[in-house]
């Protein structure tokens, strides 16, 4: 049965999915970039981007476990881009240039309603207003038998995660502090007990935490 899983979300010692101060000279906030440094250095990040070289070992293989077998995306408005409130034009297509690195349907959660924008590659942005379920509903038509990844950010996890529709959970622990900004645990007391340690392992850069949904 096709699942909803979180792959390789990366938090700081102290909790936070982001630092703070998000804009568009900071889409990771203030001090976030460092949260994604072991990506970066991956094979598998850095083939996506047509970029020689990266690391292989563990960390390569969670980034690769996390691209398998997903058929869509859904992302929050906030991880699409740094607009906010109604769209003032539809120049903004994503952080990610002409061939973001999806290559299958994105389901945008957002307040604001626009047109789908279809890009190289064979990713589409569809905007979805009616919540969650609708956007989870319309991910799983299109994934077509396979899983959907939900991207993030933090707040639109922690809203999966209280309505009890996140089956896996990979959390990578990276060991800075950020002091402040946009916490992955918050006010998720729903599904505290709703969840097991799967796996735990640690590489020279982060400890990888699987959670699966027991009940």
């Amino acid at each position: 049965m096709p699942q909803l899983r979180v792959h390789n979300l990366a938090v700081s010692l102290d909790g936070f999915a982001a630092g703070p101060g998000q804009d568009l000279d900071h889409p990771l906030g203030i001090g976030g970039e460092g949260l994604h440094g072991w990506v970066f250095a991956t094979r598998p990040f850095r083939e996506s981007h047509d970029l020689p070289g990266g690391d292989v070992g563990m960390d390569a293989d969670f980034i690769e476990q996390g691209d398998a077998g997903i058929g869509a995306t859904i992302m929050g408005r906030n991880m699409f881009g740094p607009v906010r409130g109604a769209w003032p034009d539809e120049t903004w297509t994503g952080w990610w240039g002409v061939d973001p690195p999806y290559h299958h349907p994105v389901f945008v959660l957002t307040h604001h309603a626009r047109p789908p924008v279809t890009m190289e590659g064979g990713t589409t942005f569809t905007f979805v207003v009616d919540g969650i379920e609708s956007a989870l509903e319309q991910a799983f038509a299109a994934a077509d038998g396979q899983d959907v990844r939900l991207g993030g950010g933090a707040s639109t996890i922690q809203q999966y995660l209280r309505a009890g529709l996140v089956d896996e959970l990979h959390v990578a622990i990276v060991p800075i502090l950020l002091g402040s900004g946009e916490r992955l645990f918050e006010r998720v007391s729903e599904a505290s007990d709703a969840y097991s340690c799967t796996e735990l392992a640690s590489s020279g850069s982060v400890a990888h935490v699987r959670l699966t949904r027991t009940a």
